[in-house]
């Protein structure tokens, strides 16, 4: 099989799922015996001091044997996440400079804790 014929059988079902930085691809590949598999990718852009950037991939695949445990678990997972945190989406907690409330300096921009002081009494 030449490199073109190798790439139409590897191009047989994709979708592309553009999530912020990252981005996944679901893609349907044959083995050599003509049988589907999935390949999910994630792809996340990192960019430089300088401008330039570069992308980090991360692959899993999954074969048809193991479809009914994953979903199932996935599913679990996610229902599991959505149950105990609900959906809204706390972005904040994305950025890789994100501190709980716990871990920030205790600051207190209030001012209950000053003392009044007048000129007078010093």
């Amino acid at each position: 099989m030449n490199d073109k014929e190798h790439l139409e059988q590897e191009e047989i079902f994709s979708q592309v799922l553009r999530a912020g930085r990252r981005t996944y691809f679901f893609d349907v590949r044959a083995t050599k015996a003509d049988d589907y598999y999935l390949t999910v990718t994630e792809s996340k852009k990192f960019t430089h001091d300088d401008g330039s950037f570069h992308y980090k991939k991360h692959k899993i695949y999954l074969y048809k044997e193991d479809f009914a445990e994953f979903n199932e678990m996935l599913k679990a997972a996610t229902d599991f996440i959505l149950t105990e945190k609900g959906e809204e989406v706390i972005s904040e907690r994305h950025q890789k400079d994100f501190k709980r409330p716990s871990e920030q300096e205790n600051v207190s921009t209030s001012t209950e804790n000053f003392t009044d002081v007048s000129f007078e009494d010093i």
